[in-house]
């Protein structure tokens, strides 16, 4: 079981709601496709910055990276990334992907709790 995080770029939804109908819209966009897009800079850019913290599930010899997929990378498309965590480890990581998405200016939605992350 995982727990999923949406991050994008664009400008902050005015609420959950909204917020909600511009992850769908990406997600058919970018991750339902048949065309494969590069990441942008700036999300590759956050992937980056997440695997400072944490290494790649491809990497991790010790068990400890709370990805559930990797190279984490791969979930990404265009202007967004659509990722799995570990659900032992979400208490820990999802607040830190959000906190990484707000300083670096990109939105992040809780998939489960249909809502936007601070």
């Amino acid at each position: 079981m995982s727990y999923d995080l949406a991050v994008w770029e664009g400008e902050r939804p005015a609420d959950d709601k909204t917020a909600g109908r511009d992850f769908d819209d990406l997600y058919d966009r970018y991750i339902d496709s048949e065309v494969e897009e590069p990441p942008s800079e700036r999300i590759a850019a956050y992937v980056a910055a997440l695997l400072e913290r944490w290494c790649d599930l491809t990497e991790d010899e010790e068990d400890t990276s709370p990805w559930s997929t990797g190279p984490l990378i791969g979930e990404a498309s265009g202007p967004l990334i659509y990722f799995p965590v570990r659900w032992s480890m979400a208490e820990e990581a999802s607040p830190y992907a959000a906190a990484v998405a707000e300083s670096m200016g990109l939105i992040c939605f809780d998939v489960q709790q249909n809502r936007l992350r601070p």
